[in-house]
């Protein structure tokens, strides 16, 4: 009986240790996370923005070009916005519920145009938007705190400079077009 209760003592002993190291592992995952909360904070933000202005790109632009171009931006930031939940969520860390205060005013500006200008506005925002989130995601896969985080910035990162790229070639065209009409 002796041996018995000696063996359950060192079960459960051996078990609080286990979960005592479960423990601190999750929170020094939870920590780590922690210190990239700012990048999940602007990454929301910006790809919020990227949907709402491809969603109005969509249904004001008259121009294929763009059209295409804004379908492609939905499809890959509603993917990646899924992607960044998933990972925030799994870090409890809150992310940006609405566009930031720039983007909300580039977003009530570029709804009252239309025709060429619109798409122009709308190009040239995509290219700077671009730009900042290519440099956001290269900062995050290069100095972030968490492994995965890091691993999925660096993943997005490539796509982000195509859709730069992209967007140069279609804010051209548009720019050569206003000069021919």
């Amino acid at each position: 009986m002796n041996r018995k209760k000696t063996f359950a003592v060192a079960m459960m002993f051996g078990m609080g240790l286990w979960l005592a190291a479960l423990t601190a592992t999750a929170d020094e995952e939870k920590t780590k996370a922690a210190g990239d909360s700012e990048f999940f904070s602007q990454a929301s933000a910006a790809g919020l923005a990227e949907v709402n202005f491809s969603e109005l790109a969509v249904r004001l632009t008259r121009n294929s070009v763009v059209k295409e171009f804004a379908e492609r931006i939905l499809a890959d930031h509603m993917r990646a916005n899924r992607e960044l939940t998933q990972l925030a969520n799994q870090r409890s860390i809150a992310l940006a519920k609405e566009m930031d205060e720039g983007h909300q005013k580039k977003y009530d500006k570029l709804k009252k145009l239309s025709g060429a200008e619109f798409d122009r506005t709308y190009m040239e925002g995509m290219v700077k938007d671009h730009e900042e989130a290519v440099k956001l995601y290269e900062k995050e896969a290069k100095n972030g705190k968490d492994d995965t985080t890091k691993e999925w910035a660096g993943k997005l990162t490539p796509i982000l400079k195509k859709h730069l790229e992209h967007a140069r070639e279609v804010c051209q065209k548009c720019k050569d077009e206003n000069k021919k009409e």
